[in-house]
């Protein structure tokens, strides 16, 4: 066979072998193309423990050759061309023959066939109004309203098929829009196995899961999604990847993306291997999967899975289980390097991009700049204050004023982060019941609930993140195998939530209050707070121009009548949202416009007087404030 130049510099494998080739896909895995006037594909893959490796296509074995001492193996294969499916052959240190996916493989074969498949791209986006906008967008300071989506389970055919990328495209941008999110994010949209991990256990990270069509059919879904004004967040799992053998799994016949030591390479809830983050080839990987998704598919930003996980060497641990890092403590002090680098590597190359840490524990300064000894990233899921509120709302209403710390505990720590309120999939499963029923009481009163809850979140510091369904007040736990019940939109109580939620996006959109001062303590003030006397919590959210919005909830069972509620100054008072109003299916007369008097109350230099139905949640509004 002829032999052809390498695609790989020694600029390239010096870059690799430091963990600083931002854009590595753009070397490994298969690349048609064109070299020394022959058209092929060029095949690269780092097998550093190998004694052979082969590019295996159509039951042919084309031997590789290694570039230095990299550990990459590199050829160019003539007259291959896209759609081509291949294997690498590994021979290991002790002779072994394995079959290997591509860890950079750009397409699959669709479940359950693992093959890597050859793909060069060849949609051109349409979206370059989003991407100039997004550059000049401040999340911080912006709203920020996020619709989670499983792919596969938010809208199914009737014979249970789930739809496509380009189905999904003609169908959810439009929805999403309609209902007034500001982004969706995705379960996990990389390759992975196994349909029940929900994309949690990726085995090309590379390749978009080719259960609903081409890479450039989830191009055209991201491209569409911005045309319609609706962002793309992408959940990415940096913390584990799973066991099976012809994927990343002692790769070379070696622990090579997996620490080598059992009790830091493996996680003992999941059954998977941990990366190795001190090796510099493993966070090149990682690293440049990042840029990958932003630069080839317009991904708007990144949830990073299970960040606690990876910051804790005793994480689900127990006690001789883990061993200290070299300073004696429980931190796992490479991943939190690792993660450094990460937010670091992309804010510098794409500071228009969002990176949320979902992290479970009380790291310190997850938000906080690296500079500064922090993290660096954009957001951090607030996980205290969904377990709080929902165990505050899963009471039965006449018990909810015995426990006001449910809600006041978080606003101790409200301020120490930029924050996501996250009701996310993973409160709707396992046997955690829908969140309609985890609220107390009859149908009506468990509807009463979760509009007052929603009302309640989306007026309080942070921003919001909903699952899909409960958007419906879905009666069952998701099943990833089926579509939300869309059908109980027939019924008013469940059409009234999906209105309620869309009035909810749209207000919120329209009330700096409610965003602009996010992470001001000042600009927030607690009024009542379930003091044990009427089950009763409000709260003021100020904006910059002495506007505010007073959020009033009556989470208790008893209807009062002419409550005196305080307000920060005189003027006319506008009730913008009352979530037992008719509408939404419930019961209630709208307040009145009202105008305060200086009667003190609640804290307050001026008051006013409304009326509460049970289990409901007001939005008072000044639309012109009184400069005072």
């Amino acid at each position: 066979m002829r032999s052809f130049p390498p695609t790989l510099d020694k600029r390239d494998l010096l870059l690799f072998s430091q963990g600083n080739h931002g854009r590595l896909y753009e070397r490994l895995g298969a690349h048609p193309g064109t070299l020394e006037g022959i058209h092929g594909v060029s095949f690269a893959v780092w097998a550093p423990a190998a004694r052979e490796v082969s590019v295996v296509e159509n039951g042919r074995t084309h031997p590789m050759r290694q570039l230095d001492r990299s550990g990459i193996w590199e050829m160019f294969l003539p007259d291959a061309s896209n759609g081509l499916r291949y294997n690498y052959q590994i021979t290991t240190d002790v002779g072994e023959k394995v079959t290997k996916t591509d860890p950079y493989a750009f397409a699959t074969e669709a479940p359950p066939g693992t093959g890597p498949v050859v793909f060069s791209p060849r949609y051109q986006f349409s979206d370059e109004e989003w991407m100039l906008q997004r550059v000049q967008w401040d999340a911080a300071t912006s709203p920020l309203s996020i619709y989670e989506v499983h792919l596969g389970s938010w809208r199914r055919h009737p014979d249970g098929r789930p739809l496509t990328y380009r189905e999904l495209a003609s169908t959810l941008p439009q929805y999403v829009a309609d209902m007034g999110f500001t982004h969706v994010e995705f379960l996990p949209v990389a390759e992975h196995p196994f349909g029940g991990s929900w994309g949690y256990q990726i085995t090309n990270y590379f390749a978009p899961t080719a259960r609903f069509g081409t890479p450039d059919e989830f191009r055209h879904l991201v491209d569409a999604l911005h045309l319609t004004g609706v962002g793309v967040i992408i959940d990415w799992v940096p913390a584990h990847f799973p066991k099976d053998g012809w994927a990343l799994a002692r790769f070379d016949g070696t622990a090579l993306y997996e620490d080598a030591d059992p009790q830091r390479g493996q996680h003992p809830d999941w059954g998977t291997l941990v990366f190795d983050y001190a090796r510099p080839e493993v966070r090149n990987f990682l690293i440049s999967n990042t840029f990958f998704w932003a630069e080839q598919f317009h991904i708007d930003g990144f949830r990073v899975d299970a960040v606690a996980s990876m910051l804790y060497l005793d994480y689900s641990r127990k006690e001789g289980e883990w061993t200290p890092n070299r300073r004696g403590g429980r931190e796992n002090l490479e991943a939190v390097a690792f993660l450094s680098e990460l937010t670091t590597k992309l804010h510098t190359e794409h500071p228009d991009v969002l990176i949320i840490a979902e992290e479970s524990g009380a790291w310190p300064g997850v938000t906080r700049p690296v500079r500064d000894g922090g993290l660096g990233f954009d957001f951090k899921w607030n996980l205290g204050w969904m377990h709080d509120t929902l165990e505050h709302f899963d009471r039965e209403a006449d018990r909810r004023r015995d426990h006001p710390d449910d809600l006041t505990f978080t606003l101790m720590y409200a301020w120490s982060e930029r924050y996501i309120l996250p009701l996310s999939h993973d409160e709707v499963v396992h046997e955690k019941r829908s969140l309609l029923h985890k609220m107390p009481g009859n149908r009506d009163q468990q509807l009463a609930s979760l509009r007052s809850l929603l009302g309640y979140m989306w007026a309080y510091p942070g921003k919001q993140l909903l699952f899909m369904g409960d958007e419906i007040a879905q009666e069952r736990e998701w099943d990833h195998n089926s579509s939300i019940d869309w059908e109980l939109l027939g019924l008013p109580g469940h059409a009234g939530m999906q209105h309620l939620v869309g009035d909810l996006n749209r207000l919120y959109a329209g009330l700096p209050e409610l965003w602009q001062r996010d992470a001001s303590p000042e600009a927030f003030q607690w009024t009542a707070q379930a003091d044990g006397r009427n089950g009763i919590v409000s709260f003021v959210r100020t904006g910059s121009h002495s506007s505010f919005v007073i959020c009033v909830c009556n989470l208790g069972p008893v209807t009062w009548s002419d409550f005196r509620i305080g307000v920060p100054a005189p003027g006319p008072l506008q009730e913008v949202l009352n979530t037992d109003a008719s509408n939404y299916g419930g019961k209630s007369r709208t307040n009145p416009a009202t105008t305060t008097t200086p009667q003190p109350a609640q804290g307050l230099p001026h008051s006013t007087t409304i009326t509460l139905a049970p289990t409901t949640t007001l939005w008072l509004h000044n639309p012109d404030p009184v400069k005072v």
